[in-house]
C-alpha cells in the first residue's frame, strides 16, 4: 500500500493529463464493444431489452447457418478482396517509394504530396468514382473496351464478375499511405550501408534487395497489418459500387453485419458476426506479426 502511495504522490499527476483521451476511449469505444458482447448472446430489441439465447451460442450458430450460410460467403469474398489489395497496394507502395527515392529532395516531396491526395478523399467519392468508371452503359471501362474492339462487360451487375471488379477498383487505387511510409523509411537508412555495397560492386537491384528491403521490414509489418485490417473492414466501397449485393457474390463480413443489425434489427446475430470478424482479424494478425517480425536493426 506503501509503494502504491508513493507511486501515486510522485506520478499521479502525469495521468491526469491522460484522464480526457482515456474517457473518451471507455465511453465510446470500450462499453460499446462490451455490451455488444454481451448482445451477442441474446435475443436483443431496442423496445424490451435483452433475453439470454438457449444454447448462449444460437446467435452465433445462426450467423453461419441463416439464410443458407451467406455468412461462409461473405467471409470467402472478404478474404479474396484481402488477399489481392493488399498485395498490390504493399507492391505498389514499395515500387513507387523505390523510384521516388533518388530523386531530388523536392521532387521527392512533390511526389509525397502528389501520392498522399488519394488518402484524404472520401471514401464514398472514391466509390462513386469507380462506380461511375465501371457503369455498364457509358462507362470509361467499357469505352476502352470498345477502342480495341472487345464487347462492353457488364463490370458491376454480372454476379461471375462484380467481387472482381470492386477489388479491381481497390488494387488501382494509388496506396497513399505506404507510398509515404516506405518513403520515410528508406530516407532513414544510412548511406554507409549503400557506400559499402558500391565498393563491393553490388548492382542497384542488389542493393534494393539486399539492404533496403530487409530494412524497411518493419514498416512492411505495420503496412500488411494495416491494410488487412482495412480490407477485412470493406464496406463503403462495396455498399457504394454494388448496393444491390448482386445476389450474394459481392456479400462481405462487414455488409452482412450492416444488414442483420441496421436492416433486419437482428442486433444478436450481428453482433456474434463481428466478434467472429474480430477474431479473424486478430488471428491473421498475429500470424502476421510471427512470420514478419524484423530480426535486422541499424
Amino acid at each position: 500500500m506503501t509503494t502504491v502511495r508513493q507511486f501515486l504522490r510522485k506520478h499521479g499527476w502525469s495521468y491526469l493529463f491522460i484522464l480526457p483521451s482515456m474517457t473518451t476511449f471507455t465511453i465510446f469505444v470500450l462499453v460499446p464493444v462490451v455490451w455488444s458482447f454481451i448482445i451477442s448472446f441474446q435475443r436483443y430489441s431496442l423496445a424490451r431489452g435483452g433475453v439470454w439465447m438457449d444454447p448462449l451460442y444460437a446467435n452465433y450458430e445462426r450467423a453461419f447457418t441463416m439464410l443458407g450460410g451467406i455468412f461462409v460467403t461473405a467471409i470467402r469474398n472478404t478474404v479474396i478482396y484481402t488477399l489481392f489489395t493488399v498485395t498490390t497496394n504493399i507492391l505498389v507502395g514499395l515500387i513507387l517509394a523505390s523510384l521516388i527515392q533518388p530523386l531530388s529532395h523536392r521532387l521527392r516531396t512533390f511526389f509525397r504530396a502528389a501520392y498522399y491526395l488519394p488518402a484524404v478523399t472520401s471514401a464514398l467519392i472514391v466509390g462513386m468514382t469507380w462506380a461511375y468508371i465501371f457503369n455498364g452503359q457509358w462507362g470509361f471501362a467499357n469505352y476502352l473496351l470498345r477502342l480495341i474492339g472487345i464487347a462492353p462487360m457488364r463490370w458491376l451487375s454480372d454476379p461471375d464478375i462484380a467481387l472482381g471488379s470492386v477489388t479491381l477498383s481497390a488494387m488501382l487505387t494509388i496506396p497513399a499511405t505506404a507510398v509515404v511510409l516506405y518513403s520515410a523509411a528508406m530516407g532513414a537508412i544510412p548511406a554507409e550501408f549503400y557506400e559499402a555495397a558500391e565498393l563491393d560492386g553490388a548492382s542497384a537491384i542488389r542493393k534494393w534487395w539486399h539492404i533496403t528491403v530487409p530494412l524497411i521490414k518493419s514498416t512492411t509489418l505495420y503496412l500488411v497489418v494495416l491494410y488487412t485490417i482495412a480490407s477485412f473492414e470493406v464496406f463503403e466501397r462495396i455498399y457504394i459500387m454494388v448496393p444491390s449485393g448482386v445476389g450474394n457474390s459481392t456479400q462481405t463480413i462487414v455488409t452482412q453485419i450492416y444488414n442483420n443489425g441496421f436492416k433486419d434489427f437482428n442486433f444478436g446475430v450481428a453482433s456474434a458476426q463481428a466478434f467472429v470478424l474480430f477474431l479473424i482479424i486478430s488471428s491473421v494478425a498475429v500470424f502476421q506479426f510471427r512470420a514478419l517480425r524484423s530480426d535486422v536493426e541499424y
